[in-house]
């Protein structure tokens, strides 16, 4: 990528578009968040068979997977995010905090990094860390 275009991208993808981004989730506003995504988006999940986990490619399974992550974390919510860009590659690190479908708790940093396109996400690569679940009321 030019410099010209390098800059381009970073004028248009910024903190404030990343915490956006990231509210968007949190509001578990399906319709939101897509805005934030190129019509040719992938999703690498953060677990699933694949070396990437799961990886969904285009707006409608893109959509589709982002709102399967609400119906089995009812509460899922992203916290304390802070996000950086740098050229056409973004990343939000925060704690995700959510309830599995066996009552446990699952609270643990995680990293999205982003690659960018036309002012808008192209690619969500989500990495996780893998804590134990945790029981209501341990500590952290």
């Amino acid at each position: 990528m030019s410099a010209q275009m390098d800059e381009m991208v970073r004028d248009e993808v910024s903190v404030a578009f990343l915490q956006a981004f990231s509210e968007a989730w949190n509001n578990h506003d399906i319709d939101a968040l897509m805005t934030f995504m190129t019509d040719d988006c992938t999703f690498h999940t953060a677990a699933g068979p694949g070396l990437q986990g799961s990886s969904f490619t285009g707006r409608d399974a893109v959509r589709e997977s982002f709102q399967q992550v609400w119906k089995t974390f009812p509460d899922a919510a992203w916290l304390n995010g802070e996000h950086f860009v740098c050229g056409n590659r973004a990343v939000s690190e925060s704690t995700f905090c959510a309830t599995k479908p066996d009552g446990s708790r699952i609270e643990a940093r995680m990293v999205d990094v982003f690659t960018l396109k036309d002012g808008k996400i192209q690619v969500k690569n989500a990495f996780r860390k893998d804590r134990p679940a945790q029981v209501t009321g341990e500590n952290r």
